[in-house]
């Protein structure tokens, strides 16, 4: 079971992987985020703060950030 699971989360990784690029094509966005997000879902490392802005138990919600600085 534990095998079947791994698998089917690394397929999920590989799809993300794709829907990631498609949109960056359709959007005609290139810029170093873009990049950086499909570096890490292509690969298999982990990293607890991938994510650019604060986790929701420090306080604080993407949505409430100023994304001005972004690429």
């Amino acid at each position: 079971m534990a095998d079947r699971t791994v698998a089917e989360l690394r397929q999920k990784i590989a799809q993300a992987h794709e829907v990631i690029a498609h949109l960056i094509e359709k959007a005609a966005y290139n810029g170093a985020e873009a990049h950086r997000a499909l570096d890490y879902f292509g690969s298999d490392a982990f990293d607890q703060d991938f994510l650019p802005w604060p986790h929701p138990e420090e306080g604080r919600r993407p949505e409430d950030l100023n994304a001005a600085n972004d690429d």
